[in-house]
C-alpha cells in the first residue's frame, strides 16, 4: 500500500502552520510529477496529443511559474535568468524526463525553504506582480503558486496517460 497523500502525513517540519497547505500541495506535485514522468519515453514526454501541450511543457512551466510567483512573494522582480526560462518554456529544446524531474524537485525544494523562512505576520503585506505591477499580497501569491502548480500537474498526469494509452 502506498503512503497517504502529503496533507494526511502531518506537518512538514519548519513550515509555518498557515502555509502548510501550500507546502503539502507542492510536495504532492513533486511526487506526482516524478511518478508520471518516470514512465514516459522521450517521444511520449514531448508528444502533443490532438495539439494539447506536452507533459514536458507542463513540467517546465510549473517549475518556472512556481519560481516566478515565489520571487514576487519575496517582493522582488524577475531576473534575466528567469525571463530566459520563461522564453525557453515557449519553445523548449526538449530536455529528458530525468532533467525535468530534477528541475521540479529543485524548484519545490527552494519553495519549501522560502516557506520555512516566511514569517506569518507578513502574509498580508502587499506585493506587485509583473511589469504592470498588479496588486497582490504574500499569501495570495503563495496560494496561487500552489494551485497553479497543481493545475499543471493534473494536466501533465492526464497527458502522460493519454500518450501512453492508459485507461483513465
Amino acid at each position: 500500500m502506498s503512503q497517504p497523500e502529503p496533507w494526511l502525513r502531518g506537518p512538514i517540519p519548519g513550515i509555518p502552520p498557515l502555509l502548510m497547505p501550500v507546502a503539502h500541495a507542492l510536495v504532492m506535485a513533486r511526487e506526482d510529477v516524478e511518478a508520471a514522468l518516470s514512465a514516459l519515453s522521450a517521444d511520449e514526454l514531448w508528444a502533443r496529443p490532438n495539439g494539447a501541450a506536452s507533459a514536458g511543457f507542463h513540467a517546465m512551466h510549473l517549475a518556472g511559474s512556481l519560481d516566478r510567483l515565489f520571487t514576487y512573494a519575496r517582493g522582488e522582480q524577475l531576473t534575466a535568468d528567469q525571463l530566459r526560462m520563461l522564453e525557453r518554456e515557449k519553445s523548449p529544446e526538449p530536455p529528458p524526463s530525468a532533467e525535468l524531474v530534477r528541475l521540479v524537485h529543485d524548484t519545490v525544494d527552494r519553495a519549501l525553504a522560502q516557506l520555512r523562512a516566511t514569517d506569518e505576520r507578513t502574509l498580508l503585506e502587499p506585493r506587485e506582480v509583473g511589469r504592470m505591477k498588479l496588486p497582490s499580497n504574500v499569501l495570495g501569491l503563495l496560494f496561487h503558486a500552489a494551485e497553479h502548480t497543481q493545475r499543471h500537474v493534473g494536466q501533465l498526469v492526464t497527458t502522460a496517460k493519454v500518450v501512453r494509452g492508459e485507461a483513465m
